[in-house]
């Protein structure tokens, strides 16, 4: 099913028109980028195949939402529930896992504006005692390049398993920093980078200690509500998602075994590192926000766009990925996995053209893969057909030490 909206009208058999207003363009900034108005149209038919290959390749349902300068194009496929078949839609609610990683940052950054935190100040100045190193810097947290062991690793060696012994579970944040602190870290700070829940459970820990609120508090009050994101929620540790949503399915490790309804649990083994609930609309809404200035200085967002280098696709910055297209183009945003679920948002260097697409199911490669391609067709259009060799993806939002099939 697709919806495409132009201008303000009509309804054209299942095509539903409407209009979502966009942010003004950012500053320039590093080589690859694009704006939106450069770009060629978005390839709707690919992006059509890429959410019915991932249906077809396992998972219960896909959807994705482009937002191109007051134009929104949606697409779905599947189910939202595998025991009523209510279909799934692109308004669907869904566990956005490690894209809350950006929230967390902007909040630390937004901070930094105030002159309430410095980027290059030991955590411990903030958080006496609970790092062993006093050169980890608050950089280095959002950066991943702290060297904190990923606590997901051991948590999720084994994914169903894992998941049901923490599935309702709830852990303070230095229940999970002592589960990092048992095992030799990966580096000495600030010398590689190296993926890390602990990293941004560490960042949750210094925005209740800076703001004197929970995480919840400052979401809401510093980006969910100056934003109007309607559908986006941080409800730990209650288990359930508020209003409509598609249900998310866990692809177990064993060949052929039923998959797991994950929907319902705490998200306390992630919590400021990957627990909010959102909508593909906002999701868009709030990447373009970010790239397009309204949240933080200019000269905070360049800092968060200080990249990183993680494969020749992708780069890393302050809780912000960037990844390099197969069309030349560079696009801002991040990935997310939480069991049930595989997200990516991403958008323009300008803000002007956002893309969110979803699967609901994880620790599935053959989809992940499959859900990589829906940013070719949101961006590049179709000259994503004569792309590059692909490169095989590799999620390392959760348990990134643990090699899947």
């Amino acid at each position: 099913m697709v919806s495409t909206t132009v201008g303000r009208s009509a309804v054209l058999g299942a095509v539903a028109l409407s209009l979502l207003a966009v942010p003004a363009q950012a500053a320039p900034g590093a080589a690859h980028t694009a704006t939106a108005a450069a770009l060629p149209a978005p390839d709707k038919a690919g992006l059509r195949d890429v959410l019915r290959s991932a249906v077809a390749q396992g998972a219960p349902g896909a959807m994705a939402r482009i937002d191109d300068r007051g134009s929104v194009y949606k697409a779905w496929q599947g189910v939202a529930d595998r025991s009523t078949r209510r279909a799934i839609t692109a308004g669907d609610r869904f566990r956005v896992g490690s894209v809350t990683k950006s929230f967390s940052a902007v909040v630390l950054l937004q901070l930094a504006d105030e002159h309430k935190l410095t980027l290059d100040d030991p955590v411990n100045r903030y958080l006496p005692g609970l790092l062993p190193d006093d050169r980890i810097t608050v950089r280095h947290i959002l950066s991943h390049r702290s060297g904190l062991y990923d606590y997901t690793n051991d948590m999720f060696a084994h994914s169903v398993s894992g998941f049901e012994a923490v599935r309702n579970k709830v852990f303070t944040y230095r229940q999970l920093v002592k589960l990092s602190l048992k095992k030799p870290r990966t580096n000495a700070p600030g010398v590689a980078y190296s993926y890390s829940n602990t990293n941004f459970v560490v960042a949750g820990m210094l925005i209740e200690k800076l703001t004197g609120h929970s995480v919840r508090t400052a979401y809401e009050n510093r980006i969910i509500k100056p934003l109007a994101l309607g559908d986006t929620f941080y409800v730990h540790p209650d288990t359930k998602l508020p209003g409509r949503y598609a249900r998310g399915y866990l692809t177990p490790d064993k060949t052929g075994a039923a998959l797991v309804d994950a929907t319902r649990q705490t998200v306390s083994w992630a919590q400021s590192a990957g627990a909010i609930i959102s909508s593909t609309r906002d999701l868009n809404a709030f990447y373009s926000a970010l790239l397009g200035g309204r949240l933080l200085s200019s000269a905070r967002l360049a800092e968060m766009e200080h990249w990183t280098k993680v494969n020749s696709t992708t780069a890393y910055g302050l809780g912000l990925r960037r990844r390099d297209l197969s069309c030349g183009v560079s696009v801002y945003g991040h990935t997310g996995t939480v069991q049930g679920y595989y997200t990516y948002a991403f958008t323009t260097k300008d803000g002007r053209r956002s893309l969110t697409a979803v699967a609901t199911t994880s620790n599935n490669a053959t989809v992940l893969n499959t859900m990589a391609r829906a940013l070719d067709s949101a961006f590049c259009g179709k000259q994503a057909k004569t792309r590059r060799s692909a490169t095989v993806e590799r999620n390392e939002d959760i348990a990134p030490g643990v090699v899947r099939r």
